[in-house]
C-alpha cells in the first residue's frame, strides 16, 4: 500500500468482542501500538483516554451485533470521529483472523480512506428507532400468546375463532374473560355479543359448547394474563413514543395545513394516541398518502431512515443503501448477474410489506405492480414496487411535496403511449412505420 496516500493520518481501528477489545493506533504514536481493554465503562473511558494521548482523530469499527454500542457511544461523546463499518468491507486475507491482526487491518485500511462509515441517524431519531424498534418486539411477543389463546380453546373444542374474525376484539376478550372468571354456560356467554358482530347469539352460542377441562382452562388463564401484560407494556411504549415525538420541531401547522381525512381504517396495533398526525409534523409531509402505506409502517420507515435525505446524495444512493437497486455484476463488459444485495434493512422490509399491500389497488403503484408480477413474478415485482415507493418518500421529504396518486388508468395510458413510441422507433430502424388503426 506504499503507493496509496494516507487520507486520516490520525487513524485508530477496533476489534470489538463480547469480553475484549483490541485497539491499534499508528505505530509512531506509542511503545505499544496495539492494546486489549475490557469491556467495562471504565475500561471503556481507559480505552478513550489512551486514544485521546495518542493524537487518535478518528476510530473505525466493526458493527458487531450490539457490542459496539457502548463503545461507538462514548467515543463519540469524547469528540472522536468514529467510522461504524459493515464486517462485510473489512474481510481479511484467507488464514489472517486473529484480534491483533483485525484491528490493525482496520486501521490500516482506514489511514488509507478505504472505510466507508455506515448510515446512523440523529440522536432523536435514534432514541425514536429504540422506542419503535421495542414496540414492534413487545406486538411481536404479544401475538404468540393470541395464538396459545386460539389454541387453549381449540383443545376445548370452543370454535370461537369460526364466529368471530378477532378473538381479541371486544365480543373475544369479553367471551374469554368470563371462561377464565367460571362462567362456562353458551347462552350466558353468547350475551357478550357487540351488535356489530355477523354471527348471531345463536351461533355463538353453539360455537361455546366445549368440554372444558381445568388443564386447558389453566392454560387459558395463563394465556390471557400474558397478553394483557404485554398489552399493558405496549401502551407504556406507546407513552414514549407521544412524549419523544413531542420533542421534534414542528414542520408543518396542521391548523393551517390540515390532514385530509383517512382513507384506510387504521391497524389495531396502533397507539392511543394521534400517530398520523405527530408523523405529518415531524416530516412536514403526509407519507400515509403514499397507497399502501399505513401509519405503522410510516414511523417505522421515519424510524429506520430519518429526516435527513442528504446523507443520500441520490435517489439512487438511497435506494442503494435499502438493498432495492440492482447490485449489477458486471464481468468482460456485461451484466451477468442483477439481483438486489441482501440487507437486513428494517425500513426496506417495510417497503416490501407496503409494496404487498397495493397488490389489488385501483391506482397507480397497484397498476405498477400488477404489470410487473405478470412479466417477472410476485417476489421481483414486490421489490420493484418498494423500490417505486422508496423513490416516492425520498423525493418528499427531500422535497417536502406531497403525493398525488394519478391512478390507475393514468399509469396504463402511459404504459400505453411508451409502448407505442417503441414500436414506431423499432420500425423506423427496420425503414418501416407505425400507422394507427383509426386512421
Amino acid at each position: 500500500m506504499d503507493s496509496l496516500a494516507q487520507i486520516n493520518l490520525n487513524a485508530a481501528g477496533l476489534d470489538i468482542g463480547a469480553a475484549e477489545i483490541w485497539a491499534c493506533v499508528p505505530e509512531e504514536r506509542d511503545e505499544v501500538s496495539v492494546r486489549v481493554f475490557k469491556t467495562y465503562t471504565i475500561d471503556l473511558q481507559g480505552l478513550a483516554d489512551w486514544l485521546g494521548a495518542c493524537g487518535v482523530e478518528t476510530v473505525a469499527m466493526e458493527s458487531t451485533g450490539v457490542y459496539w454500542l457502548p463503545v461507538y457511544e462514548i467515543l463519540e461523546e469524547r469528540g472522536f470521529e468514529v467510522y461504524l463499518v459493515n464486517a462485510r468491507h473489512t474481510k481479511n486475507v484467507s488464514g489472517r483472523k486473529t484480534d491483533i491482526l483485525d484491528c490493525q487491518w482496520i486501521q490500516q485500511l482506514h489511514t488509507y480512506g478505504l472505510l466507508r462509515a455506515s448510515f446512523q441517524p440523529a440522536e432523536e431519531i435514534a432514541t425514536l428507532r429504540a422506542y419503535v424498534r421495542q414496540q414492534q418486539n413487545l406486538i411481536r411477543y404479544r401475538s404468540a400468546h393470541i395464538q396459545h389463546l386460539q389454541k387453549a380453546l381449540q383443545l376445548m373444542n370452543l370454535q370461537l375463532t369460526q364466529v368471530i374474525s378477532d378473538i381479541t376484539g371486544e365480543t373475544g376478550l369479553q367471551i374469554i374473560r368470563a371462561i377464565v372468571a367460571g362462567e362456562q354456560d353458551p347462552v350466558k356467554l353468547a350475551q357478550f355479543r357487540n351488535p356489530r358482530c355477523h354471527s348471531s347469539e345463536a351461533e355463538i352460542a353453539k360455537a361455546l359448547q366445549g368440554n372444558y377441562r381445568a388443564e386447558h382452562l389453566f392454560a387459558l388463564r395463563q394465556a390471557l394474563e400474558l397478553y394483557d401484560f404485554y398489552t399493558e407494556q405496549i401502551r407504556a411504549c406507546d407513552t414514549q413514543l407521544e412524549q419523544q415525538y413531542a420533542l421534534f420541531t414542528p414542520q408543518v401547522d396542521v391548523e393551517a395545513q390540515p390532514l385530509p381525512p383517512r382513507q384506510r381504517r387504521g391497524s389495531p396495533n396502533e397507539p392511543d394516541f394521534d400517530l398520523r398526525t405527530s408523523l405529518y409534523q415531524m416530516t412536514g409531509v403526509d407519507l400515509t398518502r403514499i397507497d399502501g402505506l399505513n401509519t405503522l409502517t410510516v414511523q417505522t420507515i421515519i424510524s429506520e431512515i430519518g429526516l435527513d435525505m442528504s446523507c443520500w446524495p441520490t435517489v439512487k444512493h438511497f435506494t442503494a443503501w435499502l438493498g432495492l437497486a440492482p447490485n449489477n455484476k458486471i464481468t468482460g463488459g456485461k451484466v451477468r448477474r442483477r439481483e438486489t444485495k441482501k440487507t437486513t434493512n428494517r425500513a426496506a422490509t417495510a417497503l416490501r410489506l407496503g409494496a404487498q399491500a397495493v397488490s389489488r389497488s385501483d391506482s397507480a403503484l397497484g397498476a405498477f405492480y400488477r404489470r410487473k408480477r405478470a412479466q417477472l413474478g410476485a417476489p421481483k415485482a414486490i421489490t420493484a414496487t418498494a423500490h417505486r415507493i422508496a423513490r416516492i418518500i425520498y423525493v418528499m421529504l427531500k422535497n417536502k411535496t406531497e403525493y398525488h396518486d394519478p391512478g390507475a388508468d393514468y399509469y396504463e395510458e402511459q404504459h400505453r403511449q411508451r409502448a407505442i413510441a417503441n414500436l414506431k422507433r423499432k420500425a423506423k430502424k427496420l425503414g418501416l412505420e407505425v400507422v394507427s388503426a383509426a386512421a
